[in-house]
């Protein structure tokens, strides 16, 4: 067994592949994981049903695992209300930059190949995409 929050053994084989400047991908169930995603990322599908596993489910225990440097997010329509779990990604990262991409951009962001897991959720709610971006340990 284990000490690390994460247990699931291709999110763990991935973010051990990864390094400084990687992303991790924590996708709503809307998301087209296949399409908008590098072809050399690992897609560890957690979307078993609606609301399960949602993206800050995924989210708070990659924080534990992996030190990140910024973050970004599919930012909203100029009409449109911003999402409430933009304040929850906010309360979890606090100090980490954060970039806002409108959609086309957030997907080429997410397709570049420094993108190496992509984990697709469950989460009904939309613009809940995050790019998180991994940074380093200090010696």
């Amino acid at each position: 067994m284990l000490k690390t929050p994460i247990l699931h053994p291709e999110i763990l084989a991935a973010l051990g592949a990864a390094g400084h400047g990687s992303q991790i991908l924590i996708a709503d169930g809307n998301y087209p994981f296949i399409t908008k995603s590098p072809p050399t990322a690992t897609i560890v599908y957690l979307n078993l049903a609606p609301d399960m596993v949602g993206v800050i489910d995924v989210l708070r225990p990659l924080l534990q695992t992996v030190p990140v440097e910024g973050y970004a997010v599919m930012d909203t329509p100029p009409d449109m209300e911003k999402p409430a779990i933009f304040k929850e990604f906010e309360a979890l990262l606090v100090n980490i930059p954060e970039t806002r991409f409108d959609r086309f951009a957030f997907y080429d962001a997410a397709s570049d190949p420094a993108t190496a897991l992509v984990i697709a959720t469950g989460e009904r709610r939309v613009y809940a995409n995050i790019l998180l971006t991994i940074g380093v340990i200090p010696p």
